[in-house]
């Protein structure tokens, strides 16, 4: 079976989260002279397989076979690989079996290595992601198993395949506010407390706010708000209460106190309460490490382009790996059809990213 040949097994094999759709059970027969092991959890099914070559440092590729609900709008069955003016349709193309397929295969194939070569990969990514790269890393530090380096296969580039490789990503902290107030009667404001009243003098300083101005390699953190309600849906009553949401992509110059900080100082004076809860934390890997500079020489022989270290986007699980001290970093095809309908990805960029692939493993030490 050749790389596209994978791909389209893997396209037709429906995985819709938490389920595998059978992935696992073929990668165990596949993946010949590597060990297997399963770890599954809580419905998730979770897979680690590896072969020791030597004394050298272990490289893990990583990323999950789960994809999001099909939706509407396709022009063909989103889990028939549906080949077409060079592309191949289906869900999952882009984000990620493009990239699952590339690094199964390169793997597969490798021959020769200094040290240890393993793919970890899950069924639970696009959902809760709390029974999957989780549980493999707990398994993985409990046996003596973790990784020296870890690419993960999630479609990175933008405009063109090798522009961009992501050496972090930001954090998510989700915050909400509520401000009590005094519900009334419309007719007399004077005997009520309007919260929407209160906030709107300031809502113009929160709504967009930076609270840091970024760096080398990250956007400033901004306060995105998500949702804004009061008030029982009718003319004549003022609300006692406003419930406002909002988001931050942190960077790591911002953290949740500095978030409060920020909210204290907007809001001096109102009865309010603020929650805020952290779903990831940011990180960034080192551009000088072995495993960014060799993917990057792999790219550059590959693509002919120098690919630009980004931390843009939304999380992932390398998000996890990061949390154990491990060198991790993100690599796959242009992601701009990633979640859509008609998700394609080109069959040209599958055969390069396994190349890619192929020449890291053959190059990094």
């Amino acid at each position: 079976m050749d790389i596209i040949a994978l791909f389209k097994k893997l396209l037709e094999s429906p995985s819709i989260t938490p389920e595998d759709g059978g992935i696992f059970d073929f990668l165990d027969t596949y993946l010949e002279g590597f060990t297997i092991i399963r770890i599954d959890c809580e419905g998730v099914k979770n897979f680690f397989a590896y072969r020791h070559f030597g004394a050298g440092k272990h490289l893990c590729f990583a990323g999950h076979v789960d994809v999001v609900p099909i939706g509407d709008g396709w022009n063909s069955d989103p889990f028939v690989a549906t080949e077409k003016e060079g592309f191949i349709y289906a869900r999952g193309a882009q984000d990620m079996k493009s990239g699952v397929a590339a690094f199964v295969q390169a793997l597969k194939e490798a021959n020769t290595f200094e040290g240890t070569l393993s793919i970890l990969l899950t069924s639970d990514e696009e959902g809760p992601a709390k029974f999957g790269t989780l549980e493999v890393l707990k398994y993985l530090k409990e046996h003596n198993l973790l990784p020296d380096a870890v690419v993960v296969a999630e479609p990175t580039c933008e405009e063109r395949f090798g522009d961009a490789i992501k050496v972090g990503r930001r954090g998510s902290i989700n915050g909400v506010i509520e401000i009590i107030g005094k519900q009334g009667h419309a007719a007399y404001p004077e005997k009520a407390i309007n919260p929407v009243h209160q906030i709107a003098p300031v809502l113009s300083h929160i709504a967009g706010a930076f609270l840091d101005e970024g760096d080398e390699y990250f956007a400033p953190s901004q306060i995105v708000i998500t949702d804004i309600r009061a008030g029982i849906e009718t003319t004549n009553v003022s609300p006692g209460k406003l419930k406002m949401m909002f988001n931050v992509r942190n960077s790591t110059r911002t953290d949740q106190e500095k978030i409060r900080a920020f909210i204290d100082s907007q809001l001096c004076g109102m009865d309010y309460t603020l929650s805020l809860d952290q779903s990831a934390y940011p990180f960034v890997t080192d551009a000088s490490t072995p495993i960014v500079r060799a993917l990057q020489n792999a790219i550059v022989e590959v693509c002919g382009i120098n690919p630009k270290n980004s931390t843009a986007g939304g999380t992932s699980d390398a998000r996890f790996v990061a949390t154990y001290g491990i060198d991790v970093i993100e690599f796959g095809v242009i992601n701009d059809t990633i979640h859509a309908p008609n998700e394609r990805t080109s069959i040209e960029e599958v055969k390069n990213l396994y190349t890619v692939f192929t020449k890291l493993i053959n190059n990094f030490r």
